[in-house]
């Protein structure tokens, strides 16, 4: 990456209504900043997850715990497991 990609240009229109978003005590450049960061983890937990799906759907023992875990009641207490810990 070059030195000059580190600058973003925005258009007066876009800034305008960005600057009606910030936060009290918040700039531009921050704002700007956790849009990317923001943008980045986004696309880091989706990889995640296509890596996991896949991962599930290649070992049919997990497939089958999670198949348990959707299927769960969540208002319901766990109930302890055979082994005596808790699922």
């Amino acid at each position: 990456m070059k030195k000059r990609d580190t600058t973003v240009k925005l258009d007066g229109s876009l800034v305008e209504e960005v600057a009606g978003d910030l936060e009290p005590g918040e700039t531009l450049t921050g704002y700007v900043r956790k849009a990317v960061q923001y943008r980045i983890q986004r696309s880091r937990m989706r990889k995640a997850a296509e890596a996991y799906c896949q991962a599930a759907e290649a070992d049919p023992e997990l497939a089958q715990e999670l198949e348990s875990w959707e299927a769960a009641d969540l208002a319901k207490a766990p109930q302890p497991s055979a082994k005596g810990n808790p699922e």
